[in-house]
């Protein structure tokens, strides 16, 4: 296994210098400044590849090489859409970049509602609390349905944050949500995440899955003349989120997505945080099932507090 740090270009406040303090080899990193959906050109690649091994490391694994929203809901003509996504696949291919993490979360990448929770002895780190997932949809939102997906105590604690919380705290809560996608991308206020949404209406699991399927069909088949190995990144966290439909959430997921297209280019990135943030999922039997289509392993703890994963309801 090669250890690896992710860094974010030039949009990462952490130079390459202290990266090298801490011993990682490898170096995973996107072109996070480019746009979803174009291609990724050739000599932006070899520039970042520069950067990276000049520093003493190898660009190891690219995450992620983004699926444009149009893809995900199956919109209207997406020739130009693939077309794009294989030249930035071969692109990266000529440089001796091979493992390409992916995701298909429709609309948001990784969500949380707190992106600097305390945690003892002072140091912070990310959250996703339901109580403020809530107060989110419900009140900020004002998302239709959004109170099926919650129980009553639930709503009741989001119903109290909100009347409590002042401009900067909703404010913090809305950039936190937003802060899923690095780079360069719109984040979303609120009324621009309701027509966001809006494009979504009518998708269910099973049209996500059928426009999953198409482009697993669209492009394995050219990782696989590459030599690429594209591994898709559980969703984080696995849950339905905003009422989208999330399909990438538990082992019979990640079994449906090697079987929808059976290639060795065709795998998985074994996330075990996001995955383990659902307690019904069991990370080791998981990881045993996919074992032989596991490209990219992110290993990373999780607690789950009762305001957390498992106090939402299930998915349906």
């Amino acid at each position: 296994m090669i250890e690896s740090w992710r860094w974010f270009g030039e949009f990462d406040s952490i130079p390459l210098s202290d990266v090298a303090q801490t011993g990682a080899r490898g170096i995973v990193t996107a072109l996070h400044g480019i746009p979803y959906g174009e291609v990724w050109p050739q000599d932006a690649i070899v520039a970042r590849k520069a950067l990276v091994t000049e520093a003493g490391f190898d660009w190891v694994v690219v995450e992620s090489l983004p699926i444009h929203e149009r893809i995900k809901r199956g919109d209207g003509d997406l020739s130009q859409f693939f077309a794009n996504y294989r030249q930035s696949m071969a692109n990266l291919a000529a440089e001796g970049i091979t493992t390409i993490c992916y995701n298909f979360m429709p609309l948001l990448d990784w969500t949380r509602t707190d992106l600097a929770a305390p945690v003892a002895g002072g140091a912070t780190c990310l959250r996703f609390e339901a109580v403020r997932m809530a107060a989110f949809e419900v009140h900020m939102l004002g998302r239709r349905a959004a109170e099926d997906d919650y129980p009553d105590d639930i709503l009741a604690k989001a119903a109290a944050w909100f009347q409590a919380a002042d401009d900067a705290d909703r404010a913090a809560l809305l950039a936190a949500i937003m802060a899923g996608m690095p780079g360069a991308f719109d984040r979303y206020d609120v009324d621009g995440l309701k027509a966001a949404l809006a494009a979504y209406d009518g998708i269910g699991r099973e049209a996500l899955r059928a426009n999953y399927q198409r482009f697993l069909n669209e492009v394995v088949p050219t990782a696989e003349e590459l030599g690429v190995r594209l591994c898709v990144h559980p969703d984080d966290p696995p849950r339905d989120i905003l009422g989208l439909p999330r399909i990438v959430s538990n082992g019979d997921d990640l079994e449906w997505v090697l079987k929808a297209y059976d290639s060795p280019a065709n795998g998985i990135t074994l996330c075990s945080g996001s995955l383990g943030a659902n307690p019904a999922n069991d990370v080791p039997v998981i990881a045993g099932k996919v074992a032989h289509r596991i490209h990219f392993a992110h290993l990373r703890n999780v607690r789950k507090d009762p305001d957390g994963m498992n106090r939402l309801k299930s998915p349906s």
